[in-house]
């Protein structure tokens, strides 16, 4: 069944221990100050004092180097199904799609039952540009009906408070003016479930305040990030995305989406200097490439000397923030979208119909499956399709333990990859 998350203000950090053997560089992921790894390479639950950690170490430090490297492996990162679907059109039959789905990962009611649920959606671009005149929710922005199917699934298996997030891109409208400007009524959404709410989250919300969500291990390029507290103050996080291509980082699929949380307002091209700004001046400029740093109230970036490529910095900043703000529940809608790019700023970005819905419980899994489905390979590196441009977003989240990218390792639910995959390269 899906497991029950932590509070997000109860979330326990889970350091990445990097350690050099004969030459193999490999991640330990930390589970807790109790666990140790033993001289097998597993990691062991008792509680350990300074020296007994030690002798521990030491063992298994003996135990590796008496192995040929060939035989090291590094420790595998963590799994969990995936459920895939094929599904031609939106309305009643998306709706039982994502029902029969949720089903298959074990069912909604233990993730959300009693539960304040955030939800970030994929709302890219503005209304005011419609990739070839076409509806926003059929080409880059998740469709309204898998909005509302979602919400109502949600408030059906129990969630207490439902909470639609985006930081849009519109200085000047409230969450429900923007989706509106697109033809929407945030009214649907509303009436979907009981104690349904939506937020602009560029800015702080009614306490005033930024909250800030540490990434475990310092990470990549930040060691901190301060967003809207609606990211903080719930118990489950859902990152509802489109399937798409990205012009810089390759895909844009469940952790892409959560590029979206820093706040325009502190990490955005017209951000305060010293504090944030009480406007929204424009995009994430700075977080592809470095040409500025954020508001002096949050943390700067670990090191200003990195690379400003935005190949480099888009998917660490990607990979920062899903370790810092996890997604417990990833659902992709692929019925129609976007190939070539994530939105019609990008020259080669059209229309296509995937005709597929993607859900999981990890990010990772859920995203190399939904690689997959696009035709690429989830374990490509840069240079290579769809990374051409990029690191691998999905390799880097491997690394610091958030999930496999592997499909040897992911058990597909629902419909095999073979049947529902199309190549977004010829589409």
């Amino acid at each position: 069944m899906i497991g029950v998350p932590q509070s997000a203000g109860r979330l326990k950090a889970s350091g990445h221990l990097r350690l050099l053997f004969v030459g193999l560089s490999f991640t330990i992921a930390r589970l807790g100050p109790s666990f140790i790894l033993t001289s097998r390479g597993c990691l062991m639950s008792k509680p350990v004092n300074r020296r007994e950690f030690i002798q521990g170490f030491g063992l298994a430090a003996a135990g590796f180097s008496l192995r040929p490297a060939s035989l090291l492996a590094q420790p595998s990162a963590p799994t969990a199904p995936v459920a895939v679907a094929k599904c031609a059109t939106y309305g009643a039959a998306a709706h039982a799609t994502l029902a029969t789905m949720f089903d298959q990962l074990g069912g909604l009611e233990r993730l959300v039952k009693g539960k304040t649920v955030a939800i970030k959606l994929n709302l890219t671009g503005s209304p005011a540009e419609p990739l070839r005149g076409m509806p926003m929710g059929l080409t880059t922005w998740v469709h309204p009906d898998i909005i509302t199917s979602t919400i109502n699934l949600l408030g059906k298996a129990g969630a207490r408070r439902i909470r639609a997030l985006e930081s849009t891109a519109d200085p000047k409208k409230s969450f429900e003016e923007f989706v509106a400007a697109a033809g929407w009524n945030p009214r649907d959404f509303a009436s979907a479930a009981s104690g349904v709410e939506f937020e602009n989250t560029n800015y702080p919300g009614p306490s005033g305040n930024y909250a800030r969500v540490k990434v475990p291990g310092g990470g990549l390029l930040f060691k901190a990030w301060d967003v809207n507290h609606a990211y903080v103050d719930c118990d489950v996080y859902v990152s509802l995305a489109k399937l798409k291509e990205h012009g810089t980082a390759g895909v844009t699929l469940s952790m892409k989406n959560s590029f979206g949380l820093p706040p325009l307002t502190i990490y955005g091209t017209g951000a305060g200097i010293d504090r944030p700004a009480k406007v929204v001046g424009g995009p994430r400029l700075m977080l592809h490439d470095g040409s500025r740093q954020p508001s002096r109230s949050s943390l700067p970036e670990n090191n200003p000397s990195s690379p400003r490529d935005p190949g480099y910095r888009v998917p660490r900043v990607t990979v920062d923030l899903v370790a810092a703000r996890p997604i417990h529940l990833a659902i992709i809608d692929g019925i129609s979208t976007a190939a070539g790019g994530e939105g019609p700023w990008v020259k080669h970005c059209r229309p296509v119909h995937a005709g597929v819905l993607v859900a999981g419980t990890n990010c990772v899994t859920t995203d190399a499956v939904a690689t997959a489905l696009m035709g690429f390979d989830p374990m490509a590196e840069r240079g290579t399709a769809p990374f051409e441009k990029s690191d691998s977003t999905l390799q880097l989240a491997e690394q610091i333990g958030l999930g496999t990218r592997d499909l040897k390792r992911i058990e597909v639910l629902g419909v095999p990859i073979a049947q529902a995959r199309m190549n977004f390269r010829c589409a």
